[in-house]
């Protein structure tokens, strides 16, 4: 349109660089990347008329494309923070619901080394959540319904060791449970209840370990009121060990590599006492039923054998610990990645 233009009223006034189409086409892709060389430069009034025209649109079309990027780099940075690129954690725990208690929880598997996703309904939460755990690495967000599967399987859902199912109120826990499991009802969920009595019913339900915080804390205060010590001991044993003199009950999954497979239980509690200084409790073992859960055996006084699979339930140090992760070729708990 230019060229043409220019052409057309070259002869109306004025000097003029275009002499071909192929001029005119420079002088607009110029003008239009706001580049504006100079070269060609229109010189009858209709040809600068129409490079004023291409100005103008350049500005446009640049506020344009510049707004339409802006906004799609801050949805792709907003997505991105919301969780719902999902992510590639495997035997994690999976925390559906923010509060101070699952708060507290969190601190505690974060503090062992384990990787955890936390789904909050509240987009309040997410930066409070990666401020307090510093942006660790070990710990993903997401902003979510509980009942949406699709972005609960991008976090992970299907391949994760454990649910702590954390709704308000014991109501609300069973509803989003009976949905959780008609969706994924091959999965481990770990629920605390506010009333002692639903135990049973959310054990049927498909619980795998349902818990009464009432429960545990009265038989915790019941503990300091006659046996202080002993509660001391125990609340020390159910936290991590933040130092190599700290003590705590751990697990350990029996493999190929544990040198006490195939051995007696016996055994293994005098060698484990006089080489790592740790004491043996017990020994889970797979259902001899063949059912999904498991037989603990404690402090047995008949002769056990101890199997691959079983886990192995002690007493240790933190110094200890590391020995034996060594020994067994395994690190604690049931979360091997």
């Amino acid at each position: 349109v230019l060229v043409s233009s220019e052409l057309t009223f070259k002869s109306q006034g004025g000097d003029t660089a275009f002499e071909t189409f192929f001029d005119g086409i420079w002088y607009t892709a110029v003008t239009l990347s706001t580049v504006g060389y100079g070269k060609y430069v229109p010189a009858s009034p209709a040809g600068r008329a129409v490079g004023f025209f291409f100005v103008l649109v350049s500005i446009t079309l640049y506020s344009y494309f510049v707004s339409k990027l802006t906004n799609y780099i801050a949805e792709v940075n907003e997505n991105k923070k919301m969780g719902f690129g999902g992510t590639n954690f495997t035997n994690h725990t999976l925390i559906l619901g923010w509060d101070s208690y699952s708060k507290s929880v969190a601190d505690q598997l974060v503090e062992v080394g384990l990787r955890i996703v936390i789904v909050t309904t509240d987009k309040a939460n997410i930066d409070l959540i990666y401020e307090h755990f510093h942006r660790s690495k070990q710990v993903f967000v997401l902003y979510s319904e509980f009942d949406n599967y699709e972005l609960l399987r991008k976090a992970g859902i299907e391949h994760s060791a454990m649910v702590f199912l954390n709704s308000e109120g014991d109501s609300k826990k069973l509803v989003d449970l009976l949905n959780l499991k008609k969706e994924f009802k091959d999965l481990r969920y770990i629920v605390t209840l506010d009333n002692s009595d639903l135990k049973d019913t959310f054990k049927s339900a498909g619980v795998t370990y349902p818990m009464s915080k009432h429960d545990l804390s009265s038989k915790l205060l019941a503990s300091y009121i006659f046996e202080p010590d002993v509660a001391a001991l125990g609340e020390e044993l159910l936290s991590y060990a933040k130092t190599d003199d700290d003590n705590d009950i751990k697990e350990y999954l029996v493999t190929d590599k544990n040198a006490f497979m195939g051995g007696d239980y016996t055994d293994a509690f005098f060698t484990l006492k006089r080489e790592f200084n740790t004491v043996l409790l017990g020994v889970s073992k797979i259902d001899p039923e063949g059912g999904s859960g498991r037989l603990l055996i404690k402090n047995p006084d008949y002769p056990v054998t101890i199997d691959k699979g079983d886990y192995l339930i002690m007493i240790c140090n933190a110094k200890a610990e590391k020995l034996i992760d060594n020994a067994f070729g395994v690190a604690e708990g049931v979360f091997h990645n």
